[in-house]
């Protein structure tokens, strides 16, 4: 298995060990965060700070007038990095040790924007947005996903990119204090992830779907057990749904001529977030997608079985695996074997700068086990 390892810029910059670190792991290359969503993270290996904390989404390259001339959406900068390029620099130091490295996008999760341009961002069934998500139907949103991925990674020496939330976000987020937990059950959080926004709206119309009949028949399916869709509309919608992210993912894999891509995705197609749901067509674009696999149980394994038997052959598939708590340290071996056993070809390891002392060495006896 090939061995990936996922950072952020300020893990790189300003902490000169950070280099032989992870040339001691004996990684493939590092996942390098180049576009971010908000992020309080700990910095237990920061010779200066204990934390960071990273107000909003931002570009970690310079937000040049040129690229974002006249558009809506302009993503932010980080007031918190004194690099405005700070992506770039610690692309740099990683590729000059000789260390490979693949620039990690994070696409429609956006709060900054999603809460500046709500008729853009994802509407559930009761009209509330979802400020922290913007909706790929709208064709506004697939322009600036494709140009922040070409400003990503703009004359810098990478040898692919990974896209995350590549697809619709939904009802889960953490953050705020989230008060949120098991107040709906995993049916009705599927009901509450569909998009009602006017763009999704107008593709249920294209497809014969009334709106409004839909709305209803989604609040209802939240509120009772004893409702759901008729599965012609929820066919419809589902369809709607990948329609729009099969269109993101073509244009933003467009903006990045000449590397590999990966995507972070789910095998259940109605997935929504980070990881979003599998569609017929996601192998035309990309090279590797990236399962999440943080349960150190069986279901991971079974997680990836199943993708493997949804993906063309030419696509590898890598797993997502986390060292941190909750995860138990006599856990990750046999995890990554099992993983590796059910069709994993990649190890996509988080996280190279969250890991402090106490949980490094867990990222070694992973990548360790993934070569065995």
């Amino acid at each position: 298995m090939r061995v990936l390892v996922h950072a952020y810029p300020w893990d790189v910059i300003g902490d000169p060990l950070f280099v032989g670190r992870v040339q001691a792991l004996g990684c493939d290359g590092v996942n390098l965060a180049a576009a971010y969503h908000a992020v309080r993270a700990a910095t237990p290996w920061h010779p200066e700070r204990a934390y960071l904390d990273a107000r909003h989404s931002a570009l970690y390259r310079p937000v040049r007038e040129q690229a974002w001339a006249g558009r809506r959406l302009v993503p932010g900068t980080p007031a918190w990095m004194e690099d405005p390029d700070s992506f770039g620099t610690a692309a740099r130091v990683l590729a000059d040790a000789g260390i490979p490295v693949t620039a990690w996008i994070v696409l429609t999760h956006n709060t900054l924007l999603a809460e500046a341009n709500p008729d853009l961002g994802v509407v559930n069934c009761f009209g509330q947005p979802y400020p922290w998500a913007l909706c790929p139907s709208h064709p506004e949103v697939r322009e600036y996903a494709a140009t922040l991925a070409a400003e990503s990674v703009r004359d810098l020496p990478l040898a692919g990119a990974l896209l995350e939330a590549c697809g619709q976000l939904g009802a889960d987020h953490g953050g705020h204090h989230d008060k949120t937990d098991g107040a709906y059950d995993a049916r009705a959080r599927r009901m509450l992830s569909v998009c009602c926004c006017a763009a999704c709206q107008d593709g249920w119309a294209g497809r014969g779907v009334d709106p409004e009949r839909a709305v209803r028949d989604l609040r209802a399916a939240v509120r009772s057990r004893e409702h759901d869709l008729d599965q012609a509309m929820a066919a419809a919608l589902l369809t709607v749904r990948h329609e729009a992210a099969d269109e993101l993912r073509h244009r933003v894999a467009g903006a990045l001529p000449g590397l590999r891509v990966g995507l972070h995705a789910a095998p259940d197609p109605w997935a929504t977030g980070a990881n979003p749901g599998l569609t017929p067509y996601v192998g035309k674009e990309v090279d590797t997608v990236v399962v999440q696999c943080w349960p150190t149980g069986p279901e991971s394994a079974d997680r990836v079985r199943l993708a493997h038997r949804m993906l063309p052959e030419q696509i590898t598939l890598g797993a997502y695996v986390t060292v941190l708590p909750p995860v138990r340290p006599d856990d990750v071996a046999q995890h990554v074997r099992r993983l590796a056993e059910a069709g994993a070809q990649e190890l996509h390891l988080y996280h190279a700068g969250l890991a402090g002392p106490s949980r490094h060495g867990l990222l070694a006896d992973a990548a360790r086990t993934a070569v065995q």
